[in-house]
């Protein structure tokens, strides 16, 4: 129980802390840039034109909203990962011990992947709700609404509108992005711990822990579209100017999104906030000068 407060209160300081990126990262995802772009260097050096970063988007934001405003949408993520987080330690200790197999060997890694998946699963289909309101409650600012203004009214907002259906709104694509990028990272960690990595070898330890997270970051790279998918969809069609056009077309159902943003070429939109090229089907008006 001690373990698992622990985990819920480094779990909400990490989410506060990391909300203003989240915030912008969705604005930005749902194609709102109200910045014109610039002139800068890729990483290569050569000139091109980028539309402005995490920092002068949050700039932006404080400018309308204040720094509280980097901060919409706070509240029913908290409720997300500290439900999130009671949920997946409890179904981890109803499953118990997996079958016995070695430490390290194939089977073990198959048997913890198996159990972490549906615990992660069972955390994000409870949560999922308050994850639809997060992002909506985010969305708001694009069209200066104020439909989903707290936990409880926001709610009664969605059952009213679309029903209990409106609670899973994307929540597919998000499933299938998770169980993807843990088996893609799990499955890679083994092989690289395996084959690559000598026991006999000085920080072992480290030298896999390292591996663990290089493969991470490479599974959710791969996975990326799932989330990008699922946030759209759990906007789409929600009675706010971000879910609807220019913003985004009507999709029946997330395979349509993935098909649109798929032909379009915009399936890492929103990836990065450092570099970024300009989107797909975004025209600007660019102050032409020239530049030494």
């Amino acid at each position: 129980m001690a373990d698992t407060c622990g985990q819920v209160l480094l779990g909400s300081g990490l989410t506060v802390l990391s909300h203003p990126l989240m915030y912008i990262k969705v604005l930005v995802q749902v194609g709102h840039e109200p910045l014109p772009p610039s002139l800068g260097r890729n990483l290569f050096g050569r000139q091109v034109y980028q539309l402005p970063g995490l920092f002068a988007y949050a700039k932006h934001i404080i400018k309308i909203d204040g720094k509280a405003g980097l901060f919409n949408g706070l509240a029913p993520r908290l409720c997300a990962g500290t439900i999130g987080t009671l949920v997946h330690s409890r179904v981890l200790q109803v499953s118990g011990t997996s079958q016995k197999a070695e430490e390290g060997s194939l089977q073990h890694v198959v048997n913890e992947t198996t159990k972490e998946m549906i615990a992660r699963s069972c955390a994000t289909i409870i949560t999922h709700p308050f994850h639809v309101i997060t992002l909506r409650c985010m969305v708001q600012f694009i069209g200066r609404e104020t439909k989903y203004s707290g936990v409880f009214d926001s709610i009664v907002t969605v059952y009213k509108n679309e029903g209990v259906l409106g609670f899973f709104a994307g929540l597919i694509p998000r499933l299938l992005g998770d169980m993807l990028s843990l088996w893609i990272c799990n499955m890679l960690a083994h092989l690289i711990n395996t084959y690559a990595i000598d026991d006999s070898m000085s920080h072992t330890g480290e030298i896999k822990n390292c591996s663990q997270a290089v493969t991470g970051f490479f599974a959710s790279m791969l996975t990326y579209p799932f989330v990008l998918v699922s946030n759209l969809m759990a906007v789409n069609d929600c009675g706010l100017a971000g879910g609807l056009p220019p913003y985004a077309s009507i999709y029946p159902t997330w395979v349509d999104c993935w098909r649109h943003l798929s032909l379009e070429g915009n399936m890492s939109r929103g990836n990065s906030l450092f570099f970024r090229k300009l989107p797909v089907g975004k025209t600007y008006a660019i102050d032409q000068k020239r530049f030494f």
